[in-house]
């Protein structure tokens, strides 16, 4: 199962494969803004100002290249190898999972100054890609309505939305996410200038802080962006947070190993250098 289980974790699941779907086109430089909104007939839909799903036919399969990856497993990269960057998204087969598990689902193209459209019922096309007008921008618009028939449960929650949505949105500094719920009038934006030093902050906000700047290093080496923030409080307890490929490794893994290890090691060689160590303490 490509969601995890069919439960409400499942059905949220569905949002958040959208969600990086535009994530990926932010990471690449294509994408400022993204909205998600809770309809009140019980779909979702999210929308982007990316460079849009590409819309051209597909030689080797004859069909435009939305529709391949609507419907295809593994369709690949939008727009070559190099179109998906680090986003945790299911890489080719996100899209085309959501169409399959929703009993409806419509999507809208802006690109090359048109307007292209196609829905969907159950993960097959209604009807062939058409142009529906014009466009002045890009992006994609895609609106679904979860399977009835395949989930125990209906109805997004907005606390879990959000709570996704704004971690997102600290992750990647400077991409404006926009949540709307319909069914209770309420709208949120989240954008966040200092990313993952603000996303500390925001955790630290009630615990008092002992230094006021969280102290952010970023660095790339062999093509891999490692980037760390920390900030001590007056807790008695750790709160240690990390991410691959914008999600949360709650189990750990050698990245966080290596920052324990390495945060040690600073921490002990310093406290030696003033004397509140000494050199054969471990």
């Amino acid at each position: 199962m490509y969601i995890g289980s069919t439960d409400n974790r499942g059905l949220h699941h569905l949002i958040y494969e959208i969600v990086d779907n535009s994530i990926d086109e932010a990471l690449a430089g294509f994408c400022t803004r993204i909205e998600v909104t809770l309809h009140q007939d019980g779909s979702a839909s999210v929308a982007d100002n990316g460079r849009g799903i590409p819309v051209d036919i597909m030689k080797d399969q004859g069909k435009p290249a939305l529709e391949v990856v609507m419907t295809k497993l593994h369709a690949g990269g939008k727009f070559g190898g190099g179109g998906y960057k680090v986003s945790g998204g299911l890489h080719g087969v996100g899209l085309s999972v959501v169409n399959a598990l929703s009993e409806r689902l419509q999507v809208t193209v802006m690109r090359h100054g048109k307007q292209h459209y196609q829905e969907y019922r159950r993960g097959a096309p209604v009807a062939p890609l058409k142009v529906v007008g014009k466009a002045d921008t890009t992006g994609t618009y895609i609106r679904f309505w979860p399977d009835p028939e395949v989930f125990e449960e209906l109805g997004f929650h907005w606390d879990i939305v959000s709570h996704r949505l704004r971690e997102l949105a600290f992750l990647n500094k400077g991409l404006t996410i926009l949540l709307r719920d319909e069914r209770i009038d309420l709208d949120y934006t989240f954008y966040f200038e200092g990313g993952i030093s603000a996303f500390v902050k925001y955790l630290n906000r009630d615990k008092g802080w002992v230094n006021l700047r969280p102290l952010h290093v970023e660095r790339e080496i062999d093509g891999n962006t490692v980037e760390v923030a920390l900030q001590y409080n007056q807790g008695f307890t750790e709160n240690v947070l990390a991410f691959a490929n914008d999600i949360n490794t709650v189990e750990g893994g050698s990245h966080v190993t290596g920052f324990r290890s390495a945060l040690t090691s600073v921490l002990n060689k310093y406290a030696r250098k003033i004397n509140l160590m000494r050199e054969q303490d471990p």
